[in-house]
């Protein structure tokens, strides 16, 4: 009783271990398809994007980013074909123990025929009952003979089912094999195709250093254009915390006003406005609420376009990766999309700033607290100043440049008070 209780046992761990490979198995597999699905996005972003030198660097970091996600593709093929190994292990060390357990009824159910075939007259079984030494010995011996019969019906069941269990078994790691196979195809073409953009990204770095002029010169203009969207996001910045302030102090004069005169304050002392820092943004009772809430969401928050997209600009002072003389301040991300994309609040929020800079087309201030996002290049704005939006609102449609190849690319900030932030922490993945 003990050694079956063992078998069962370690037959309970297999399976456990099996459905937990298979479960990894699925991860990687979800996972691979999500980074398929964004190198067809970063495909047709490419086919939309017309070689020029003004598009040079937005192909390059596209180039780049397909590169990198099929680089990504090949290792989950190889960890799915690692994990497909380890299940076809685990099945064949199931498959050994079960066909023993199959040889082992069989065995012993032979056995028990042989041992009928010798006493199976109705004579024999008369003998048994009647040789007993009282009545009660011979209910007990009737008992044991019909207990016997139903085991070796429930033997002779029990070995057809395993039969089964085996075949099943057998069929199953034959389809896991085949799964592997077509994994080890997979990959094999994944690195023909890797293998064909990297040639592709060299010779985009090759028609770039012959206009190394031309994009500096481009890259000077681009960076003017930044700097001229920050001072205008600053000077937009310094009049709220203005205004914000100035609210604060005519609360806290008219609140001193009537405690010196002996009446009851208008507004109990945590209700007045009042900033996390020096010279920061004086909030409301509500605004502190929601600032609270928009921190407590990072990584979490929405991107600010729906349907497809993908980074083709990331956050900081960088030198480009490729092209050495090429430097880049970003103090945001820029999302390339489709055509006819519109740009979405990623929080709730109160629309504080609209505005128009060149490069840049309308730009949207949605406040947070005394956090800000951005939205900039818009073609249209479906808001006004003073809106309350909510998480996931269309703010505007971004522009899309119909002489440029349609190209369509929002750029994207975030800030808390004056000090921005990387936004890619703050965005789920």
């Amino acid at each position: 009783m003990k050694c079956i209780w063992v078998v069962i046992i370690s037959l309970f761990t297999i399976t456990a271990a099996f459905g937990q490979k298979s479960a990894k198995v699925r991860e990687l597999e979800n996972q691979r398809k999500a980074a398929l699905a964004e190198i067809e996005m970063t495909n047709q972003l490419l086919a939309e994007t017309k070689k020029s030198t003004e598009n040079s660097l937005t192909r390059l970091s596209l180039l780049s980013r397909q590169i990198l996600e099929r680089k990504r593709v090949i290792s989950l093929l190889s960890q799915e074909i690692t994990a497909i190994d380890k299940e076809i292990t685990d099945l064949q060390a199931e498959l050994k123990e079960l066909e023993k357990e199959l040889g082992d009824k069989r065995v012993n159910y032979g056995k028990s025929v042989q041992s009928i075939q010798r006493k199976n007259t109705a004579q024999d079984k008369l003998l048994f009952v009647l040789s007993a030494d009282n009545f009660s010995q011979s209910l007990r011996r009737m008992r044991y003979l019909r207990e016997y019969a139903d085991w070796q019906k429930r033997q002779a069941s029990e070995i057809i089912d395993k039969q089964k269990e085996v075949g099943a078994k057998q069929e199953e790691l034959e389809k896991t094999r085949v799964e592997k196979q077509s994994l080890l195809k997979n990959r094999e073409e994944e690195s023909r195709n890797l293998e064909q953009e990297e040639i592709e990204k060299r010779k985009e770095i090759e028609e770039l250093n012959k206009k190394q002029k031309q994009l500096q010169a481009d890259l000077k203009k681009k960076q003017q254009q930044a700097n001229a969207l920050n001072r205008q996001i600053e000077k937009q910045i310094a009049e709220e915390i203005a205004i914000a302030e100035a609210a604060r102090k005519r609360e806290q004069s008219e609140r001193e006003k009537a405690l010196a005169e002996g009446k009851k304050a208008s507004a109990p002392k945590d209700d007045i406005r009042k900033a996390d820092s020096k010279g920061g943004y004086a909030m409301t009772k509500e605004e502190r609420k929601l600032s609270e809430n928009f921190a407590g969401n990072k990584g979490k928050l929405p991107f600010p376009v729906a349907g497809k997209y993908t980074v083709v600009g990331t956050y900081g002072k960088q030198k480009h990766p490729d092209l050495k003389y090429v430097e880049i301040d970003n103090p945001g991300i820029d999302i390339q999309t489709t055509a006819g994309s519109e740009a979405r609040s990623v929080f709730n929020g109160t629309v504080t700033s609209l505005f128009v800079m060149p490069g840049y087309n309308n730009s949207v201030i949605v406040r947070h607290g005394n956090y800000l996002t951005v939205y900039s290049n818009l073609s249209e704005v479906y808001v006004k100043s003073g809106d309350i939006v909510s998480t996931r609102q269309a703010l505007g449609k971004i522009f899309t440049d119909t002489e440029n190849d349609n190209t369509t690319i929002l750029h994207f900030e975030l800030r808390k008070e004056r000090d921005k932030q990387n936004p890619l922490p703050w965005l789920a993945k």
